[in-house]
C-alpha cells in the first residue's frame, strides 16, 4: 500500500485519467477520493457514479443529463453527472458494466473532451478529470469483444492496482483502529481498542470480501460490544477455530523489544484475569485476594481489558438454576 500511496502522490496533480484496478471491497472507492483530495481539483465536486447499479436505459441521461422534451416526461432540463463534476472529478465504478453504445459515448468525452445532453445540440466542454474502477480484466473483457479496446486505452493511462487485503494483512490493526474510531463517532460509544486475540484472528482471515467485509464484521462486533474493548464472543467463531490456543503471543520482529513485552504482558495479564474471575464467578473481593492486589487496583485492570465481572455472575447463576 505504501508503493500505491507513493503513485497516488505522483498521479494526482495531475489531469491525466486514471483506472483502479482490484477485487471488490479492496477500497476502490476511497483510494479515488485521496486522488481527488490530493489535486488542484480538490474544492471542486467529487461525483461518484455506480454504473453497474444503472439500469442500461438510463445510463445516458444520468451521465450527461437531457433538455426539456427530450422524451416522454422529460418536464424540464435535468443535469447529469458529467454537469455536476465540471472543474471536479467523475469517480465512474465498475465502468466494466456499460453497454457497448455507452462505451462509444463515453469514449467521446474522453477523446474530444465533450458531451451533449439527451435531446441536445450544442456540445459542452467536459472540464471534468475521469476516474474508473473495474473489479474485472478489462483487457480480457477487450479479448472477448465485450469491451472496446480504444476505451480501454483511454481509461488506462495510467493504472493502478490496489492489493487485496489478504496481501496486506499488516494493515488490518491500523484498519479496525480507524473503524472502532469511525463507529464511535456513529453510535456515540466509547470503545478503546480489539482484544489483541481478535486482532491476531482477523490478520489470519482471508477476507474474500476484503475491507467491505472487514467493515461489516467490526461493526457488528461493535453494536454487540458492552465493555470498552471488542472481544472475541462478538466476533463469528468461525474466526478463532486456528487461534484459541493461544498460549504464545506471536513474535512480531517489526515491533522493538520493548513493545514486544508490553504486548505480551497485557496477553498475559487478561488471560491470568479471565482465569480468577471464572474461578470465582465474578467475586471482586476474592478474586483480588488471590491477584494479590486492591479491589480497585482490579476494577481497573477488568476496565482496561473489556472483562464483565457481570458475565461471570451470570454463567455461576446459570450452573446454580440447572
Amino acid at each position: 500500500m505504501l508503493q500505491t500511496f507513493e503513485k497516488v502522490k505522483s498521479v494526482a496533480p495531475t489531469k491525466t485519467t486514471v483506472l483502479l484496478l482490484g477485487d471488490t471491497g479492496v477500497g476502490k472507492g476511497m483510494v479515488a477520493k485521496l486522488i481527488h483530495q490530493h489535486s488542484s481539483r480538490k474544492d471542486e465536486e467529487f461525483v461518484h457514479v455506480h454504473c453497474g447499479a444503472l439500469p442500461d436505459t438510463l445510463v445516458e441521461s444520468e451521465l450527461f443529463g437531457y433538455e426539456k422534451g427530450a422524451f416522454t416526461g422529460a418536464a424540464k432540463r435535468k443535469l447529469g453527472r458529467f454537469d455536476k463534476a465540471q472543474k471536479g472529478t467523475i469517480f465512474l465504478d465498475d465502468v466494466n458494466t456499460i453497454s457497448e453504445t455507452m462505451q462509444i459515448k463515453l469514449l467521446q468525452v474522453l477523446q474530444e473532451r465533450i458531451f451533449q445532453r439527451v435531446g441536445g445540440e450544442s456540445p459542452i466542454e467536459a472540464d471534468v478529470r475521469v476516474i474508473a474502477a473495474s473489479n474485472s480484466d478489462l483487457q480480457q473483457l477487450c479479448h472477448e469483444g465485450l469491451f472496446r479496446k480504444d476505451l480501454y486505452y483511454r481509461l488506462s493511462v495510467f493504472p493502478l492496482e490496489i492489493p487485496s487485503l489478504q496481501q496486506r494483512s499488516e494493515d488490518i490493526p491500523d484498519w479496525i483502529d480507524y473503524l472502532i474510531d469511525w463507529f464511535n463517532k456513529l453510535y456515540f460509544k466509547e470503545i478503546q481498542s480489539a482484544d489483541p486475540v481478535v486482532v491476531k484472528a482477523l490478520q489470519e482471515y482471508s477476507w474474500p470480501g476484503n475491507i467491505r467485509e472487514l467493515e461489516n464484521i467490526i461493526e457488528r462486533a461493535y453494536i454487540l460490544e458492552t465493555s470498552s474493548v471488542l472481544r472475541p464472543e462478538n466476533f463469528p467463531q468461525e474466526f478463532f477455530t486456528d487461534t484459541n490456543n493461544t498460549e504464545e503471543v506471536e513474535l512480531d520482529i517489526a515491533l522493538t523489544l520493548a513493545e514486544v513485552r508490553r504486548k505480551s504482558l497485557d496477553y498475559l495479564e487478561r488471560q491470568y484475569l479471565i482465569k480468577v474471575m471464572t474461578k470465582h464467578q465474578g467475586r471482586i473481593n476474592r478474586a483480588s485476594e488471590t491477584a494479590g492486589i486492591t479491589t480497585r487496583q482490579l476494577h481497573k485492570l477488568l476496565s482496561k481489558y473489556g472483562i464483565r465481572k457481570e458475565e461471570y455472575k451470570s454463567a455461576n447463576s446459570a450452573i446454580i438454576k440447572a
